[in-house]
């Protein structure tokens, strides 16, 4: 292809009605029928990134091999198509107007009044085309966040608008996503919302080209008709899009509705060729159809939102589906764990895994359930604050070191067996100043999380401030909790393990950022295979 074709998805009516579904989908189906596609989301917040925002405002917060720190949409794209984002598929209001002004006081506009129209605008109109311009890419699917009608989100609609004249007919569409709700005490869908939000899209000069429609109840032909006529779309255009047990069902959906014949048609490109969907329908009949259950606890201190551990959560249905296991995934809340209800809420469980975080709170119970499940042999996996958990809980009721501790949490603690990272000490802004990124980890032979990943020499994505102590090393080692991961040009340990125990693996990365339908992550496939399997063994031996 000559030239990169790009697609627009707006939202209306109301928040998380899911646009990064839709988008992830429809960019599902056009990867299955060839084509070359990526996925970007623009989010109107001024935040720069969303590293400084509490996950109880925006969810996780989602890292990129190339480190940037990005919005949990970004983990949705990555998932569904298997293909890796990057700092250019993640923009934000904040780090539009932060390039703007260092531009202006650069000197760059030649003195002109720096204004949205035309400044900010070009500025978004620029990292729009970052993609397309690679030459890597034939469709590049533009996410914009929020809801048309906002006032944060009209410089990026302004953006849109010009683009699409810029671009020429065929070479850009908007795909526009609102709600249909149901009245009960009617009893019948209402299009009203949705004209009202189209009507709000076409008074800033923009027309939908593709309507998805969000319901709960089955949108009749008739009302297809309806919302064509008002909403100035062809009627195949009007694409329903109606709750799902998965939100991997939807491109099959998606599919079955046309969205994909739709925006070829309206990109003038071919779509004569079937999507390719094997391996994912194969995925969704083991995912549907589990032979086994297991249950593991998350312990973790925003448990009350579950888009914080989105990428967690999504990880354990990869590998259940490869394990053909359903996964129950327990939320267990930190915060409220004690020595003396700890074996009360963690009763049950077949597998532990410790969440990541950062702060005091919730800790001393992280800590509480990370020994649980080493004096009870229960499966583990700490990530990242979790396998720093487990450190200092080893030291402390092992080692004997009671006082052992993060200086994260206890500055002047006597046995800092988590401590700042030496070039960490002189930071004082908090964004995008982490360990960030992938990172090499060499793994030691023979180790079990060796044999977990079947190779010696990984890369993993960071997101922390402070590491194990390696001063602390050789008394844990001879205690049993054994360093058996290495980044190889800081010797920063990256994984520890306890050999004695059936199962138990704390890494300071996330390898849940990289588990995808295609590629389960190996941790997460290893550790449900190993709780599937003691809880098979403990079941025969009661029976026997």
């Amino acid at each position: 292809m000559s030239q990169t074709k790009y697609i627009f998805v707006t939202g209306g009516v109301t928040s998380s009605l899911g646009k990064g579904i839709i988008a992830a989908s429809l960019a599902k189906l056009l990867q299955a029928r060839g084509y070359r596609t990526t996925i970007q989301k623009l989010d109107p917040y001024i935040n720069v990134d969303p590293g400084t925002l509490n996950p109880y405002e925006h969810g996780e917060c989602y890292v990129t091999d190339d480190g940037a720190e990005t919005d949990l949409d970004l983990g949705h794209y990555e998932r569904f198509l298997n293909v890796k984002t990057s700092q250019a598929n993640n923009v934000t209001t904040g780090r539009i107007y932060q390039s703007v002004i260092e531009k202006e006081r650069k000197g760059e506009f030649l003195g002109k009044t720096v204004q949205v129209v035309p400044h900010i605008t070009n500025e978004i109109k620029e990292r729009i085309q970052i993609l397309g311009n690679s030459g890597d890419y034939d469709i590049v699917i533009t996410e914009i966040g929020g809801t048309v009608g906002d006032i944060e989100s009209l410089p990026y609609i302004e953006a849109v608008r010009q683009l699409l004249w810029e671009l020429g007919e065929h070479n850009g569409i908007v795909v526009h996503l609102t709600l249909v709700p149901f009245l009960s005490a009617a009893g019948e869908l209402k299009t009203k919302p949705t004209q009202h939000s189209v009507k709000t899209l076409m008074e800033s000069g923009i027309k939908a080209d593709i309507l998805v429609c969000r319901t709960e109840h089955q949108i009749s032909e008739e009302i297809k008709e309806k919302l064509a006529l008002f909403c100035n779309v062809k009627k195949e255009a009007v694409i329903q899009s109606i709750d799902a047990s998965t939100i991997y069902d939807v491109p099959m959906l998606m599919q079955e509705e046309g969205l994909d014949k739709v925006a070829l048609e309206k990109l003038a490109l071919p779509n004569d060729v079937e999507p390719e969907l094997g391996q994912w329908e194969q995925f969704l009949q083991k995912h549907k159809n589990p032979k086994n259950q297991v249950t593991i606890g998350l312990i973790g201190k925003y448990v009350e939102l579950q888009d914080s551990y989105k990428s967690i959560l999504e990880s354990f249905i990869h590998a259940g589906a490869a394990n053909e296991v359903k996964v129950v995934v327990r939320s267990i809340h930190s915060e409220y764990l004690s020595a003396t209800n700890v074996d009360k809420k963690l009763m049950g469980l077949d597998g532990v895994l410790v969440a990541p975080g950062f702060g005091e709170r919730g800790i001393e119970g992280k800590i509480k359930a990370v020994q649980y499940a080493r004096e009870n042999d229960i499966p583990f996996l700490g990530i990242c604050l979790g396998m720093q958990m487990a450190v200092i809980e080893f030291a402390r009721n092992v080692l004997g070191y009671n006082k052992a501790n993060s200086t994260e949490m206890d500055p002047d603690t006597p046995d800092p067996v988590i401590n700042l990272m030496e070039e960490q000490k002189k930071v004082t802004n908090m964004g995008g100043t982490m360990r960030l990124g992938a990172w090499d980890c060499d793994l030691q032979e023979g180790s079990l999380v060796h044999e977990v990943y079947g190779e010696t020499e990984i890369a993993e994505r960071h997101r922390h401030r402070f590491e194990f102590n390696n001063d602390y090393k050789s008394q844990l080692e001879e205690a049993g909790l054994k360093a058996t991961g290495f980044n190889p040009k800081t010797e920063l340990v990256e994984v520890i393990e306890i050999p004695a125990h059936p199962w138990f693996i704390g890494v300071q990365y996330h390898p849940e950022y990289k588990s995808t339908v295609a590629n389960p992550h190996p941790l997460f496939v290893g550790f449900v295979k190993a709780v599937l399997a003691q809880k098979q063994q403990q079941t025969n031996a009661s029976l026997a």
